[in-house]
């Protein structure tokens, strides 16, 4: 298993108040973990969570604007901010029980607000439908593979797990689409933590299999774990899975100007007519919904599949749409595809409790 490299700052929110005031440069509320060389460069707080995948991620955001803006590469120039949030504090239930949209990213979010960070990484699956007031999302990260990893010590694929076997997730999206293929496994969707927690609950035989975002396992280095894929067309993703966000406050246009050199238009139109298909459904945290957007290599033209299903996997109604690969038309697909599946669902389909 890959070591995650450490950045030159690391700083949390979340920790030692009697830290505060310290002369290697905390600011109010922050621990700051390690101390670097001071320099007269403007410093540019990059909000994270803690996880070591969302470690990552802000890494990898680091290391992007270190090669694109040369005064950002000296010593000190960026800082890593964890801020813990609600998804991260309550570890016990379900997703769906402490439900509530933004809950890997409200405190994050208010960070942002609070001028305490400059910029926010964020897993784009996680970012809500709706941005807070006073801030935008102007810049996706190219999307890593969007697709499910299945893994597993037993068997080398779904198909292969035995009746009664459980396979351990979190996600209604996850469980709604092996049900519906597979009636006879059980899902635990109480399988939560990081990806160390859930592969070495897995190890424990907690679990026969679980499925990951390869994107994630990409990240941490960590693709040796991997049993098997998942083909789109057996497990359709999550929204705007593989795609990193960073926001900004609106108005700070130099963080815009930042954010624009590392933006990849592909992906944020992607992302956005997923994000369409979404908002346009409005289902809750406990509603199965599943999309995904991208370029056909052949005719350039975007091509979209949207899901959106019952927790039991007894109902599942899919669409696909094609067209232009342009934001205006893409968003537009998004949302027309919803409306039909809307048309067809029934108010019953988006509202499990």
């Amino acid at each position: 298993m890959a070591a995650v490299a450490r950045p030159p700052l690391l700083l949390d929110l979340q920790g030692d108040r009697a830290a505060r005031g310290r002369k290697s440069g905390a600011r109010h509320g922050i621990t700051v973990r390690a101390a670097v060389a001071s320099t007269d460069v403007a410093v540019i707080r990059i909000g994270t969570r803690g996880s070591p995948l969302a470690l990552a991620q802000a890494y990898q955001t680091r290391d992007l604007l270190k090669g694109a803006h040369p005064e950002l590469a000296e010593d000190g120039a960026l800082e890593i901010v964890i801020i813990k949030t609600t998804g991260d504090k309550i570890l016990n239930q379900p997703l769906a029980d402490i439900g509530g949209k933004g809950l890997f990213t409200k405190e994050i979010d208010d960070a942002l607000l609070d001028n305490r960070i400059d910029i926010a990484v964020h897993s784009m699956k996680d970012v809500p439908t709706y941005l807070p007031q006073g801030t935008i999302l102007p810049c996706n990260l190219r999307r890593e593979d969007a697709r499910d990893a299945f893994i597993s010590l037993k068997a080398k694929s779904l198909a292969e797990l035995p009746p009664g076997s459980v396979v351990g997730t979190a996600s209604l999206r996850r469980k709604s689409q092996i049900l519906k293929r597979y009636p006879h496994l059980q899902v635990d969707t109480n399988f939560r933590g990081n990806v160390q927690t859930r592969l070495k609950k897995l190890q424990e035989g907690i679990v026969t299999a679980t499925l990951l975002a390869l994107a994630g396992l990409k990240r941490l280095n960590m693709t040796e774990h991997v049993t098997g894929v998942l083909p789109m067309d057996e497990m359709l993703p999550a929204i705007a899975q593989g795609a990193i966000g960073i926001a900004c406050r609106q108005g700070d246009e130099k963080m815009e100007r930042y954010l624009a050199s590392l933006n990849h238009e592909e992906t944020r139109l992607a992302v956005s007519c997923e994000r369409a298909f979404l908002e346009m459904l409005d289902g809750s945290c406990r509603t199965p919904i599943a999309g995904y957007a991208h370029r056909d290599k052949l005719t350039d033209e975007c091509k979209f599949r949207g899901l959106v299903a019952s927790p039991d996997g007894t109902q599942v109604l899919e669409t696909t749409r094609s067209g232009q690969y342009n934001f205006d038309e893409m968003v537009a697909m998004g949302k027309d595809a919803a409306k039909e599946l809307l048309s067809k669902s029934g108010p019953s389909l988006l509202n499990w409790s």
